[in-house]
């Protein structure tokens, strides 16, 4: 089977690496890819925004099975260009992914359905919301509609950092709506399933750290690293969100003739009171989390995958989570989450992937003209590491992290950290 994975960051080189270990496959393809990913697979000068020229290769290489990464091409109806050109593809309709593509949309979604949320109200101008908020008060979380690479939320203390990001939704990032919901508190838990509209396999759980420093100081960022399994959820909680948040989802979709298939990622806040109440969704596996879920998949994802973008059976004994635990641990260029200084040389990396129960995954990376491996976007390397517990695996992350270096290298080090509380809103 060949398999061709959409995508360049380190959440592609994870699927590329996974699926590369599949007894189904014979070939993976990455387009674009990046040069982590071409140690298992061969990259394809093709862009993730270019469908026709995507539909292309996948005709002219008979891919037999399509795996789509970055949120992008979902909301640009990839999923939609290859059904039509009669290729499988694992990935929701353009109309489906606006789960992610629209918070509105996804708040509708979700009250139609009974999903327990945040109270929100929709504005499409800044002047009245900013009216709401005044009279709301703080703390308030603003949210842009569409879009944003991982820019457009804001948890806002006061009133002047509410005023600051309605600036930065409305005329930086150039929105045209925003949604502005109460502020909610507790820990964050990520929960990934994979499903066709009606199965549902939920993957390991997660829990990803957003904030730039040690103990969740600092700007947002699109993740400095992940945990798995998380200590947040327990597996009767697991049970209740499958039953209660994923199910209805589906349904609700599926009521409103834009059925869901692919990856569903549910974010969600547990309070003090073990009351859960999701924040957003996501339309594909979760970056970083998928560098620690992957690692800790017994199952074969190709099958899993292949199985239900063609509606055939899975096996009985499919198993989506294995024991032990992991941690990956971001390794994030000069200036991110800001301003991102580029083209550094990197180092150490084989001295790193040769320790036990270690991958380093490259997100964004570049070869030079002179073929050196340099930085290339504002997380640069995923430094992945398996072990019996999470403190195995914490200390041979770190261990690996000591042994890279690039100009400007930060990463947070607490990652995996017993008690450290992800809290957000």
């Amino acid at each position: 089977m060949q398999v061709l994975v959409i995508g360049q960051g380190g959440r592609e080189h994870a699927l590329c690496w996974k699926l590369r270990a599949s007894q189904f496959v014979s070939e993976v393809y990455c387009a674009p890819g990046n040069p982590g990913t071409s140690q298992v697979a061969v990259n394809v000068p093709v862009n993730a925004d270019d469908l026709q020229g995507l539909v292309d290769f996948a005709c002219r290489k008979k891919i037999d099975l399509t795996v789509v990464g970055p949120e992008q091409p979902l909301m640009l109806g990839v999923a939609d260009a290859f059904r039509n050109a009669g290729l499988l593809i694992f990935g929701p309709s353009q109309q489906a992914a606006q789960l992610e593509g629209s918070k509105a949309f996804a708040k509708k979604i979700m009250r139609a359905a009974g999903v327990p949320t945040a109270d929100y109200v929709t504005f499409r101008d800044q002047k009245s919301a900013r009216d709401y908020i005044l009279e709301h008060g703080v703390p308030i979380v603003i949210k842009a509609d569409g879009l944003a690479a991982g820019k457009g939320v804001f948890v806002c203390q006061s009133l002047s950092e509410a005023e600051a990001a309605l600036e930065t939704v409305f005329h930086g990032l150039g929105q045209s709506a925003v949604v502005v919901e109460d502020f909610l508190s507790g820990k964050e838990a990520s929960f990934i399933v994979v499903t066709d509209g009606e199965r549902v396999y939920p993957l390991a759980t997660s829990h990803d750290y957003k904030r730039v420093g040690d103990g969740d100081e600092g700007p947002n960022t699109g993740g400095m690293g992940a945990v798995s399994p998380t200590p947040h959820l327990t597996a009767e909680q697991e049970r209740w969100v499958a039953a209660h948040v994923v199910r209805p989802v589906l349904e609700e979709m599926r009521r409103r003739g834009t059925p869901f298939s692919g990856f569903l990622y549910a974010g969600l806040m547990i309070d003090e009171q073990d009351d859960i109440r999701v924040l957003e969704f996501n339309v594909r596996c979760g970056d970083p989390e998928t560098q620690v879920i992957l690692r800790r998949m017994p199952g074969d994802l190709c099958e899993l995958l292949y199985a239900l973008a063609a509606g055939k059976p899975v096996p009985s004994t499919f198993e989506c989570e294995g024991g032990g635990a992991a941690v990956c641990v971001v390794l994030a260029a000069e200036g991110y989450p800001q301003h991102v200084i580029k083209g550094d040389e990197i180092f150490g990396l084989d001295e790193a992937d040769e320790l036990p129960g270690v991958v380093v995954f490259h997100a964004g990376t570049a070869q030079d003209a002179g073929q050196r491996l340099c930085t290339k976007g504002g997380r640069v390397l995923c430094v992945s590491a398996e072990g019996r517990e999470v403190e195995e695996a914490r200390r041979r992350a770190y261990e690996a992290v000591r042994r890279i270096s690039f100009r400007g290298m930060h990463y947070r080090s607490d990652i995996g950290q017993v008690n450290l509380s992800t809290e957000a809103s």
